[in-house]
């Protein structure tokens, strides 16, 4: 007798993995489709393959959610060693230049303080951006190098640790689509040594951390119901915005796509902000505040009931 599978609309929500080393984060995608029994698996936030960390998944009608989420600020533990250049602007690739003068403490704290702030970056090409269609790593796979537009990033923080005079301990909060390899190897050019990224953890993404991932290794070893019981709702991907509890009537306006005017719901949510509207306890769809003719109102962006 088959043993009784979970279908594509019983679990719904963000499963937080703690990625491991040696594998992509698409694999991961695979894996999970397999194991939760549904396409509708999506990252938020590809990870190389050498680095590990914070991974969330959204599974089910969650993956409507992955525009919202990848916005979100990231933290990570590098690992950066001095004295080397790579063509993949990490440990794995291959040795460009080597050079054995190493700049002492203060100036690679000085450094690394510099880039705090709004930067940019050139992305490098190994990465997964695409120019005209193909993918930057595939044509550095073929030896071909193109030329990239820098983009803006903002770098939060950066605290540096010495571990050894050519390797330091990077704390880096930073906004979404900044390379760590890229911020590495640019302050490797800027101390006149070169840099790569020699380990990278991913320790947050967004409002999720690595004391609520799983392993992979741990999400397989699971029964169905106990894999289910993992995945967080949807709304906790929102937690840190307010909510507005609606009636069946106003449930069924949002549903339709009606925007729910601040005066009537007896809100003062400000221009701009995210907002979780609820129905029967149920959170329902993301709304956002927007000023229309007849005032501020609460205008549905994504539902997550039908």
């Amino acid at each position: 007798m088959s043993r009784k599978r979970i279908d594509d609309d019983s679990v719904t929500g963000v499963l937080v993995l703690n990625k491991h080393e040696g594998v992509t984060s698409y694999r991961i995608v695979q894996i999970l489709r397999k194991l939760y029994n549904t396409r509708k698996v999506g990252h938020t936030g590809t990870l190389d393959p050498m680095a590990t960390g914070v991974l969330p998944v959204l599974i089910g009608r969650a993956v409507k959610a992955a525009d919202f989420i990848v916005a979100e600020d990231k933290e990570y533990i590098a690992e950066m060693s001095l004295g080397l250049t790579t063509d993949t602007e990490d440990i794995t690739g291959e040795v460009l230049t080597r050079s054995e003068q190493i700049p002492d403490e203060a100036a690679v704290f000085a450094a690394c303080s510099s880039f705090v702030g709004d930067i940019e970056q050139i992305p490098p090409m190994y990465s997964a951006i695409k120019i005209d269609g193909q993918k930057l790593v595939d044509m550095a796979r073929e030896g071909i190098v193109v030329e990239r537009q820098p983009r803006p990033v903002s770098i939060r923080s950066i605290d540096a640790e010495r571990l050894s005079p050519s390797v330091y301990r990077l704390r880096v909060v930073c906004s979404k689509g900044t390379y760590i390899r890229t911020l590495c190897a640019d302050i490797g050019a800027k101390l006149g040594c070169g840099a790569v990224m020699s380990s990278l953890v991913r320790t947050r993404s967004g409002a999720f951390d690595l004391s609520k991932a799983y392993t992979l290794a741990e999400i397989e070893s699971m029964t169905e119901e106990e894999r289910a019981a993992a995945v967080a709702p949807t709304e906790s991907l929102f937690a840190d915005k307010p909510s507005v509890d609606v009636n069946d009537f106003y449930a069924k306006l949002i549903r339709g796509g009606t925007e729910l005017y601040q005066k009537k719901l007896h809100t003062d949510i400000p221009d701009g902000e995210y907002v979780r509207i609820r129905h029967n306890g149920e959170f329902i769809a993301l709304g956002q505040v927007k000023d229309f003719p007849d005032g501020s109102a609460v205008k549905p962006v994504k539902l997550f009931v039908l």
